[in-house]
């Protein structure tokens, strides 16, 4: 089957069989602990159908033990999921017949090729695209008869969301969904993840790039400690960092202090929202570049100290993480 880039989706997977009101998943006082560690506390939210939807955070933030349990692979303590308007305890095989997983790492038995994995998969649904149209949506047409030990880990990926798709799911789950693909994959995959929300189809996903969750998702839920620290559009978060851009700087005076820079003194500066140092290195969010950053050298100058490194970026959803919880979010 010819994939075009303008529209990468078979026609099987083109149309929506989704025309239900209500949200896609309904998440309420969500709770999950392990041992004496809590990794999911208390948390709300409700994505609808139709909508892409990325659930952000570092390691350890309750992210992957929030999708687990939405999935079914992992039981709440407390709370109550409703996916589709069904819910685990009632719908169970209904349930898995509707949606569609792509965990992290996905173990497959690797003697078995590509085009027979497929098949296996497919069997599990009552209804589904064809296996031929997946291989050519994951662009395997020359590794269909290879057996999968012999992949590679970004064609191992590609696989596990080809395995994803075959049952036509009105409702999507990506993990990290492309984690090991190359720049030319992972453009094809976020074509073939806008054309599958456009159809009407409900994804949710987690990623560690940002320009992703900001290239494909409509709305982003940021946690941290087993709880939802900030929700909207990744529009509306990036505004709250309180201004378009970012400036990082470093300086050093004679004696070897790194950080001689009081940070009321920076904030005092016309233009500058706010100013937050992390391993020595001073940022600011700023609203206009072209007026504000002459007056931080112009500062800098006055008190005798030159940039030792400067830099300026465009404000995104990690500076929105950082903010918040002062980490990074690939921080441990």
């Amino acid at each position: 089957m010819a994939l075009s880039v303008e529209n990468p989706v078979p026609e099987s997977l083109a149309a929506s069989t989704n025309t239900a009101a209500g949200p896609a998943l309904s998440i309420k006082g969500l709770r999950k602990t392990f041992a004496d560690v809590i990794a999911v506390d208390g948390i709300d939210l409700e994505i609808m159908r139709g909508e892409c939807f990325a659930l952000l955070g570092p390691n350890g933030a309750g992210k992957t033990t929030t999708i687990e349990i939405c999935e079914g692979l992992t039981a709440p303590d407390a709370g109550s999921v409703s996916l589709l308007g069904l819910n685990w305890h009632y719908a169970a095989r209904d349930l898995r017949q509707r949606i569609g997983v792509q965990l992290q790492e996905t173990q497959f038995p690797e003697k078995l090729t590509v085009e027979e994995t497929l098949r296996l998969f497919r069997s599990f649904y009552r209804r589904g695209t064809t296996v031929e149209d997946v291989i050519g949506l994951a662009q395997l047409e020359e590794k269909r008869r290879s057996r999968v030990g012999t992949l590679s880990g970004g064609q191992k990926q590609r696989l596990a969301m080809a395995c994803a798709l075959v049952g036509d799911p009105e409702l999507l789950f990506l993990d990290e969904p492309t984690t090991g693909l190359d720049p030319q994959a992972r453009r094809h995959l976020w074509d073939l993840v806008d054309h599958l929300r456009n159809a009407g189809r409900t994804i949710i996903l987690t990623t560690h790039y940002m320009d992703e969750a900001e290239r494909l998702c409509d709305r982003v839920a940021i946690m941290d400690h087993g709880r939802i620290i900030a929700l909207g559009t990744p529009q509306q978060l990036i505004a709250s960092v309180g201004g378009d851009h970012i400036v990082e700087f470093a300086v050093t005076t004679h004696d070897g202090d790194s950080n001689p820079l009081d940070g009321a003194m920076l904030t005092a500066i016309p233009g500058i929202q706010s100013h937050r140092v992390d391993a020595g290195l001073h940022q600011l969010s700023v609203g206009e570049l072209h007026t504000t950053v002459p007056r931080i050298f112009s500062a800098l100058a006055d008190l005798g100290l030159k940039p030792s490194e400067f830099r300026t970026h465009s404000a995104t959803l990690e500076d929105v993480f950082v903010r918040l919880t002062g980490r990074n979010l690939r921080d441990e």
